[in-house]
């Protein structure tokens, strides 16, 4: 009869013949159990309360116990205690009270069956976490042992130069790899918090392809790869941030070389498709499996197995690839037959509507200090090291040097004279930092032309506020990109 009326009001049911039926079906999944007070009484109500109690921390499967009148019998009293979530209803009763209890006892299962999900995707989101920490730690401990043995050898013996400049190079390496994994961590999180700013020019694809595979070869010839590539016979333009799109097709070929075997084949297509821009990355490495295609481009995802394959990385390159892309009004998907049968990423993007004003490329860096240049440098930073080095390699270029490691001595040597016509400032310095430094540099009239640059760690959004407000006219990010302080400097600052 109980069915009967939940069938009229659509609420699906399954009768059971027995208690041990009953138990079978709480194991197989069910939204809520009624039961009868005299079912309660039988013996074998045992493992119904053996089976209600080992339910997981999320589950409290709600109980309705369709009791004879007066629910004060000492097996209704019993089933309270034993039962965690029991509602008694008493019969006779209503066929209105019996729907509304059996649907808000429906819905209390719905939110329990929701909260399962949330904890299960906060288990998996903290594994990838916990996943994620190591591989970071693993990650900059690799780098840092080259260059640890590289110091020790060079500080064991006297070198000759051509001999020494290995390890140089060698150390130079590694601290462009360590450089590249704090800027894809900065870059995430920018992007995640909607902090990106994007440069958005006519940008030909072809150029952008083939500055990625110039940023990619080292690690292509390093595994042996052979790379093939099919660009269009006629311009493909698009607008957006040529560096970014660059990053973006640089982090697939990456990928791509990461996860195929030495001596593997890699390929990128650029085709056009009515009004989109098609590029595409094909590799025959380690492929992926079928689940993994979509959850691929979360942060922190690894395919699983394939991480000695890919020869470490933390797990963001793909989300990065995937934010820059929509950032750009585009998409990318991946698809693979299967693991051990190669991948291919397919990112379409929409054409600009007039293909022209193409930017050229940027010359190359100057190597000596630019005649436009201002011959006197100020640099100020409480790490000695990090402003003697600086020092020295500016000196070496031709400019002439005064460093200083803290704010009141930085102006204690301008006051000295003579004046700087550039100034190249720490912000997080103890005492007068680099910010309160700029300000009081800014108020002195002697140096109404100083160009002021900020050279920090810092580099969120507030950060960069903060920095402007200042009076810095720059702001570059530790460690220093020697190119990219010419470059932003540029010759409009020649008086």
């Amino acid at each position: 009869m109980a069915s009967a009326v939940l069938a009229r009001a659509q609420i699906a049911a399954h009768t059971c013949d027995s208690l041990c039926e009953l138990v079978q079906g709480i194991k197989e999944g069910a939204g809520t159990i009624m039961v009868a007070e005299e079912v309660l009484a039988d013996p074998a109500a045992a493992a119904l309360a053996e089976v209600l109690g080992s339910q997981p921390p999320w589950s409290d499967l709600p109980v309705l116990v369709l009791a004879r009148q007066g629910a004060d019998s000492p097996v209704i009293a019993k089933a309270m205690d034993r039962l965690a979530n029991v509602t008694v209803i008493e019969r006779p009763m209503r066929v209105a009270s019996l729907i509304s209890t059996v649907r808000t006892a429906l819905r209390a299962r719905n939110r329990q069956y929701q909260l399962r999900e949330l904890l299960d995707g906060l288990r998996e989101s903290d594994q990838r976490k916990t996943e994620f920490l190591a591989t970071l730690a693993h990650e900059l401990r690799n780098p840092l042992a080259p260059m640890s043995t590289a110091l020790t050898l060079l500080m064991r013996k006297p070198h000759e130069p051509a001999e020494a400049r290995r390890y140089y190079e060698l150390m130079g390496r590694q601290i462009d790899h360590m450089v590249r994994l704090v800027n894809d961590l900065m870059e995430v999180s920018r992007i995640t918090r909607g902090k990106i700013e994007l440069r958005m020019e006519a940008v030909a694809l072809e150029a952008v392809i083939e500055d990625a595979i110039e940023l990619s070869r080292p690690l292509l010839e390093g595994a042996r790869h052979t790379l093939g590539k099919q660009l269009c016979s006629e311009p493909v333009v698009v607008r957006g941030d040529g560096v970014r799109l660059t990053q973006v097709f640089s982090n697939l070929l990456n990928n791509a070389a990461k996860y195929t075997a030495p001596g593997g084949k890699i390929r990128i297509e650029l085709r056009r498709e009515r009004r989109e821009a098609v590029v595409e990355v094909w590799d025959n490495g380690t492929g992926i499996a079928p689940d993994m295609l979509k959850s691929i481009f979360e942060m922190f995802v690894q395919v699983s197995g394939t991480s000695k394959a890919a020869q470490g990385g933390l797990g963001i390159g793909l989300t990065l690839v995937k934010s820059l892309v929509e950032l750009h009004g585009g998409s990318v998907e991946a698809s693979s037959a299967g693991l051990g049968q190669g991948a291919m990423f397919c990112v379409r993007l929409p054409l600009a509507r007039v293909e022209s004003g193409v930017p050229a490329s940027p010359a190359p860096a100057v190597r000596g200090w630019p005649a436009w240049l201002p011959g006197t440098v100020l640099i100020v930073d409480d790490n000695r090291d990090a402003a003697d080095a600086l020092g020295e390699l500016l000196r070496s270029m031709g400019a002439t040097t005064r460093v200083a490691y803290s704010g009141d001595a930085a102006l204690r040597m301008v006051a000295e004279g003579p004046a700087p016509g550039l100034a190249i400032l720490d912000i997080g310095m103890p005492g007068m930092d680099g910010c309160e430094l700029a300000t009081r540099l800014r108020a002195n009239p002697a140096l109404a032309g100083l160009i002021l640059v900020a050279l920090t760690g810092w580099g969120q959004h507030g950060d960069k506020e903060r920095i402007a407000l200042a009076g810095f006219d720059h702001h570059l990010l530790k460690p220093l990109d020697l190119a990219a302080l010419i470059s932003t400097l540029g010759p409009h600052h020649e008086p």
